[in-house]
C-alpha cells in the first residue's frame, strides 16, 4: 500500500514524499481510510508507531479539499485582513477551530503541532496551533487570534480559554484524544468530560491509547459513535526493535558508578536517563556535566520556553544525555536517541513501555536499561507480567553487585538462580568487559569550552 493508494490530497502527498514518507504504518494503514470515510475510531497502537499521522492526514485531507469558508471565497483570515485594510477597529473574536486534538503532556502538544506544519506545508489555508500550560498568555491570544483550524491543546489551559469565552467549539467537526489513557492516570477526566460536552454530536471522534480496556474504554464508549476499533498493538506488545535489560544495583553509588559506565559506550549516540523526581533530574544533570558529558534536565517544573530549547539542543545533538523525569517519556521524538536508562523504575508498568519508547523509533534499534535495587525485584515482575516477556538480568564485568538476586527473582532465561556465587556471571547472562580508556577528549565526553588537558571526572567524584 502507498499514501497515493489512500486517495489523500496532492498537497499533502508532496509534502509526505519530500519528507521521506514512502509507505504508510499499519496502523496508518488501517486508520486513515475509516477516518477519511467519516467513522469514529478507537485505536490502540503503541507508541512510535505513527499514530500522529493516523489522525492527521484524513484531517489536513478533508481541510484541504473544502471549499472556502464564505461566499466571497476568503477565509477568516483573509476577511480580518480586509477589515483592517479598510480602516475597521479590529476586534478579538473566539476563535472557533475545526480540528481539536487533546494531549496529556506540552512536549506530545508540540510535536503534534510540528507535524501537522510538515504534513500540510502545501496546504496554505490550514492553521494548527499548541494551546498549553507554561505559554504566555499574550502569545497564546495571539494564536487565537488567528482563528486557526486545527487546535492542540493540553486540557487545563483549554479549559481556561473556555470559561473566558476564548475558544467555540460549535464549528468543531473533529475531536482526537491522543494518549487518551495517559490524560486520565493524570487526572484530567473531569476536564476531558467538560470539553468533550461543549463539542457539538455530529463531530467526528478519533480515540488514541495504549489500551482500551477499563476506564478508557468506558469513555471511550461514551464519546464514540459506532466507532471501528482497531488494535494494532497495546501496551504489552514485545518492542521487537528494543534490547531490554536489567543490571542489579547494591547503593546509590554502585548505581551512580554503573550509569557512568553505561553512558560511556561508544555505540550510544544520544540518551534518556528517568528520573522519579525533579530534583534528581537536575542533580544527575548537573553531575553528568561536571563528569564530561553534554547533559541537560527536563521535567515539569520549567518554564516552556527552557523544555523547547533543551529539546530544540536535543533535537541538533548539542545534548547528548537528557536526564527527565515521566513528563518527557510522551512527547519525544528524537531519532538519534539510541539508549533509554530507567534511573528509577516508573511507579506504573505502563510508564515503563513509554519510556522504552523512546529509542527504537521508526523500526530503528535500541537499548533500554534498568537499574534495579534488590528491594525493587517485584516491580521487575510487575513490568514483565505486564508486557508478557522476560527481561535478562545482566552483569558488567567490574561492577557486579555485591549480593545475588533473592529467590523469588530468579528467572529464566537469564535469570540469576539460588545458590550462584556473589560476583560471579552467572549462567544465561552475558558479562560485559570494560572498555579500554579512550583518549582524552574522546569517548562522547562533551566537546565544548572544558579545558582539554585537565583530567576527566567521573561522574561519582565530589
Amino acid at each position: 500500500m502507498t499514501f497515493e493508494s489512500l486517495g489523500l490530497h496532492t498537497s499533502i502527498l508532496k509534502a509526505l514524499t519530500e519528507a521521506g514518507y514512502t509507505e504508510p504504518t499499519t496502523v496508518q494503514a488501517q486508520a486513515v481510510p475509516a477516518a477519511l470515510a467519516g467513522r469514529d475510531l478507537m485505536v490502540s497502537s503503541q507508541t512510535g508507531s505513527g499514530k500522529t499521522a493516523a489522525f492527521m492526514l484524513p484531517a489536513l485531507h478533508k481541510f484541504a479539499s473544502a471549499e472556502p469558508a464564505d461566499e466571497s471565497g476568503k477565509t477568516p483570515n483573509q476577511e480580518r485582513q480586509s477589515a483592517r485594510s479598510r480602516g475597521d477597529r479590529p476586534r478579538f473574536q473566539a476563535a472557533q477551530p475545526k480540528m481539536l486534538v487533546l494531549t496529556p503532556t506540552r512536549e506530545l502538544a508540540l510535536q503534534v503541532t510540528t507535524a501537522t506544519d510538515k504534513y500540510s506545508i502545501y496546504a496554505r489555508r490550514i492553521k494548527a496551533v499548541s494551546i498549553l500550560g507554561g505559554m504566555p498568555y499574550p502569545k497564546q491570544m495571539q494564536l487565537l487570534s488567528r482563528n486557526p483550524e486545527i487546535l492542540v491543546a493540553t486540557p487545563g489551559r483549554l479549559i481556561d480559554h473556555m470559561e473566558s469565552g476564548k475558544i467555540d467549539f460549535s464549528k468543531l467537526e473533529i475531536l482526537v484524544l491522543d494518549e487518551a489513557d495517559r490524560m486520565l492516570d493524570m487526572g484530567f477526566i473531569d476536564d476531558i468530560e467538560k470539553i468533550v460536552a461543549a463539542t457539538p454530536e455530529t463531530r467526528q471522534t478519533m480515540l488514541f491509547s495504549a489500551t482500551l480496556d477499563g476506564v478508557v474504554g468506558n469513555m471511550a464508549k461514551r464519546i464514540t459513535k459506532d466507532p471501528l476499533v482497531i488494535q494494532i498493538a497495546g501496551s504489552a506488545t514485545k518492542h521487537e526493535n528494543i534490547q531490554q535489560r536489567v543490571h542489579f544495583v547494591d547503593d546509590l553509588s554502585h548505581k551512580n558508578r554503573v550509569l557512568d559506565h553505561l553512558l560511556r559506550d561508544e555505540t550510544m549516540d544520544q540518551a534518556v536517563v528517568f528520573t522519579a523526581t525533579k530534583r534528581d533530574a537536575d542533580t544527575i544533570a548537573d553531575r553528568l556535566n561536571i563528569a564530561g558529558f553534554a547533559a541537560a534536565a527536563l521535567h515539569g517544573d520549567m518554564h516552556q520556553g527552557a523544555r523547547n530549547r533543551t529539546l530544540d539542543a536535543m533535537r541538533r545533538g548539542q545534548v547528548r544525555v537528557l536526564v527527565a523525569t515521566d513528563v518527557a517519556a510522551r512527547g519525544i521524538d528524537v531519532p538519534a536517541i539510541t539508549h533509554v536508562v530507567n534511573y528509577d523504575l516508573p511507579k506504573f508498568p505502563e510508564d515503563y513501555v513509554h519510556r522504552i519508547g523512546r529509542t527504537g523509533r521508526a523500526g530503528r534499534k535500541g537499548l533500554a536499561i534498568s537499574l534495579v535495587n534488590h528491594a525493587e525485584g517485584m516491580n521487575i515482575k510487575r513490568i514483565e507480567r505486564f508486557t508478557k516477556q522476560i527481561i535478562p538480568i545482566e552483569v558488567i564485568e567490574g561492577f557486579e553487585p555485591k549480593r545475588t538476586a533473592s529467590p523469588s527473582h530468579a528467572r529464566k532465561p537469564g535469570g540469576w538462580k539460588p545458590g550462584d556465587s556473589r560476583s560471579a556471571a552467572k549462567p544465561g547472562q552475558r558479562t560485559f568487559s570494560k572498555p579500554a580508556a579512550a583518549p582524552r577528549g574522546e569517548g562522547g565526553g562533551y566537546k565544548g569550552n572544558r579545558d582539554a588537558s585537565a583530567p576527566r571526572r567521573s561522574f561519582t567524584d565530589r
